[in-house]
This record gives structure tokens, sequence and C-alpha cells, in this order.
């Protein structure tokens, strides 16, 4: 059985005669009642009383005829939803974004944007370190992530720096550095330190480490570890130690924590999208498409 077969099917039983089914078909009037005919010995029973003038759908046609107009609408609303998500305008996108990013303007302006324009679509956001969006993205776990920091990238990602930030550094409320007009690296040597852990960027970590050096800071004190930016600032607040943040911090940063410029910290933290090689997906293209017109 057909999907023609049925709305062959449906034309007769509404017109109730098969000459009128045919014109509206469009086709010859023996070709519709050999279909017809096909579609009753597939089933194993008549679905119309022929008489003399038409036809005239028994107590099973009526039943069939009923299933047959709902199966249509459902093949015709598929064929929709599958065509607006082929088009890109519906469907899911699965957004990872490291906490640093999640109140950076283009981020932010980019969400609204697109949801402006795909009112269908759903975002689905999950907020996961750059290292961990890496590996979600691999698996396709994740569609597309904003990560921050030189992360190194396996072959089958591709990349799009959007933004730098600038390195400011994190101080508690009262801090004698607050009181300072020029701080420099140097100046922050013997200083107790916070800093995310290796692991999770070693790259960034690696430059971080060499830019301090380059500026008098050799192997900073660092008495604390945590993976993620808002740990890092909460520690700073408690006054546990200072931390290199990106600029766009200030945004959220704690009341108690302030941002102090170090004049010879060279070193930017740049925020990066990042996506796989073969994802096709029409919606993945507008979402990259808007990223890049921000």
């Amino acid at each position: 059985m057909e999907l023609r077969h049925l709305r062959y099917f449906v034309a007769v039983g509404e017109e109730q005669h098969f000459g009128r089914a045919a014109e509206r078909l469009h086709i010859a009037q023996p070709a519709l009642s050999r279909q017809i005919q096909d579609l009753e010995r597939e089933l194993g029973f008549a679905l119309f009383d022929r008489l003399p003038r038409g036809v005239r759908l028994n107590a099973a046609g009526k039943l069939f005829l009923t299933e047959a107009r709902r199966i249509l609408g459902d093949v015709a609303a598929a064929k929709l939803r599958a065509e607006r998500i082929a088009l890109g305008k519906a469907g899911t996108l699965r957004i990872g974004i490291a906490t640093a990013l999640s109140w950076h303007g283009l981020v932010v302006d980019t969400f609204r944007q697109f949801r402006r324009g795909q009112p269908d679509v759903q975002l689905e956001l999950h907020h996961l370190i750059s290292i961990h969006q890496i590996e979600a993205i691999l698996t396709g776990r994740l569609d597309v992530g904003f990560l921050t920091g030189l992360m190194a990238l396996h072959r089958d990602l591709a990349r799009r720096q959007f933004a730098e930030d600038r390195m400011l550094l994190a101080v508690p409320k009262g801090h004698p550095l607050t009181k300072r007009k020029r701080v420099q690296l140097r100046d922050l040597r013997g200083m107790p330190f916070v800093g995310f852990p290796r692991w999770a960027n070693p790259v960034f970590h690696d430059r971080l480490t060499r830019e301090c050096a380059r500026g008098g800071l050799t192997a900073p004190r660092v008495v604390q570890e945590a993976p993620d930016r808002d740990t890092l600032t909460g520690l700073v607040q408690c006054r546990i130690g200072l931390c290199w943040v990106g600029e766009s911090v200030r945004w959220h940063c704690p009341r108690d924590v302030v941002l102090v410029p170090v004049g010879d910290m060279n070193l930017g933290l740049p925020f990066d999208l990042v996506w796989r090689k073969d994802d096709t997906s029409p919606l993945l293209q507008k979402f990259l498409a808007q990223v890049a017109s921000g």
C-alpha cells in the first residue's frame, strides 16, 4: 500500500463517484478504478458498495476514510516539520558556553538576534568549561560551543575567534594594590594566587606562565586551583589569593572584588566559537553566520 492509494481512496470516498474523483485527481477514470480495486484486494475486503450511479462507502470504508485522512494529514505535517528543519527554520541547537562568556555582549546579542529571526528554533544552553565543551562537541552532545583561551583542538573541529579580552588582576577590595597608580608584573612577586589547573587549558596556562615570567613574575605562588571563573573570583573575594581574569568579568564581578590593570600584562584572553567540520546542519550554518555578522 502506498500513499497514492490513500489519496485516491479519499478522493473517491469524498466524491462518492469515480468520474468526479478522477477529474479532481487529474487522472483517467479507468486507472483510478484499478487503483481502488488494487487497494481493496490488498486489504482483503471491499470499501465501497457499487451502485448503478456511482459508489457508496460501506461501514468499513467509512472507518478507513477517517483513518486515511488522519494518515495523510500526519504525513503532510511531518513533511512540513522536516522541511523547516532542512531549511534551518526549526529544530534544536545545543550550545555550550564557558562561564566567562555568559555576559559577553556578542554572545547575548547573537542569542537575541537568532531567536528573533528563527522563533521556532529551540536553543539548548549548557554551561561547561572549555575543555569539556570540546569533548561534548566531538561526541555529538553539543553542536557548537563558546570557548575561552587558546584551546588545542582536535583535527575534526573548526574554530573562529570572535573577540579577545584584556587580562586583568582580580584582587579583594581594600588590597594595597588597589591604591597604586600603576601595577607591574614584578610587583606581584610573593603574593598568593588562585588559578585554573593546567589540564583545564594547557596552551593558555603555559602562555600565561611565560607572560608572567617575562615581566619578572616567575613561578607565581598558587595556593588554590579551581577550573571555573566563578569559583576563582569567589576565592579572591574570600581573600585566598589574587587571580587573572578577562575584562568581561566586570559585568558580573563579586561586589568585594576589584579588577586592577597590570601595565605589562600583554596576553589577551581569546574567545572562540567551535564546531565540528563535518556538521552541515542548516541550523548550525545560520547560527555561525549570525555570530560572524555580529
